[in-house]
């Protein structure tokens, strides 16, 4: 890797990838090369995977054109660096047991007393009769990060300075599985990730990590949360809403370059039915032009 640090994209292989994932891709890889960084591969493996699904998504993103630097990396592998980190943060007191099912935290981040979807705080300070009971039931503990600031503020290519809310996140689940925030904070600095791209559904998550980032010593790269494709009823687009993939594509008559076509008209960097290759879109690449609105996108007919 050269000094100008990387830039990724990073699936999960939960199933394969939809025109509004190839659309972040391209983005990503736009990104890091315009800025002459490399372009790295990820695969967050830890969960939902499914078979064939990383291979399938690693010939749709070569087939539209994108290539990357080194090997791809796969979480899965790298569970020693997720525990190391975990272990400095529990010598650091920074941690604790947390014994909450998924009902239990839904049902208490509802609550007056906190925003929507963030933890309470139910078992922060339980005491250590208390914790061990909670062990003696059977029920294992996750590990969450004790947070001493409620929010923390990054800065966005697209949204500026951005701050948001900080809560007591999941570090490792309660089945050993280290946790994603935990994860990607992780695998960026050791890779030398200093951008990240990706949908800005997750605007909201980049405080937490790169807090995260500072309690380990790891420097927060910079974001840029780009608008997600939506499906015509405005929800975010999933493979359910009809035909998504690339595949899917192919069967009514569109191949890859046509279908990056298509996604680069989206981005404001072609014109109807153009074909710009992706050396092209390199040229034309500015992201103070972007749309910062979402792409609806109608599956009913050839993109």
């Amino acid at each position: 890797m050269d000094d100008g640090g990387a830039g990724r994209f990073a699936p999960s292989p939960s199933g394969d990838l939809h025109l509004g994932n190839l659309r972040t891709a391209l983005l990503a890889w736009l990104f890091a090369r315009s800025t002459g960084r490399d372009f790295l591969m990820r695969v967050e493996d830890l969960d939902r995977v499914r078979p064939g699904a990383e291979e399938r998504q690693l010939a749709d993103l070569a087939a539209i054109g994108l290539d990357w630097d080194s090997d791809v990396v796969r979480q899965s592998e790298r569970l020693p660096r997720y525990a190391a980190a975990l272990d400095t943060l529990v010598a650091a007191g920074l941690t604790y047991e947390c014994f909450c099912t998924r009902r239990e935290i839904q049902q208490a981040a509802t609550a007056p007393h906190g925003p929507d979807g963030h933890y309470p705080g139910t078992c922060r300070n339980l005491t250590a009769a208390q914790r061990q009971a909670k062990r003696d039931s059977g029920r294992p503990p996750a590990i969450r990060l004790r947070a001493d600031v409620t929010d923390f503020t990054v800065d966005d290519l697209l949204h500026g300075r951005y701050t948001g809310l900080v809560d007591d996140v999941v570090l490792r689940r309660g089945d050993g599985v280290p946790a994603y925030n935990l994860a990607v904070v992780v695998d960026d600095a050791a890779q030398g990730v200093d951008q990240v791209v990706r949908g800005d559904d997750l605007l909201g998550s980049a405080p937490r990590q790169a807090y995260l980032a500072s309690l380990l010593g790891l420097p927060a790269p910079v974001y840029a949360h780009v608008p997600l494709a939506l499906n015509g009823a405005g929800a975010r687009l999933a493979k359910r809403d009809g035909a998504v993939t690339l595949a899917d594509q192919a069967a009514l008559g569109l191949g890859p370059d046509a279908v990056r076509g298509v996604l680069a008209a989206s981005l404001g960097m072609a014109g109807p039915g153009e074909v710009p290759s992706t050396d092209d879109l390199l040229d034309r690449f500015d992201p103070g032009s972007l749309p910062r609105t979402p792409w609806v996108f109608t599956p009913d007919e050839p993109a």
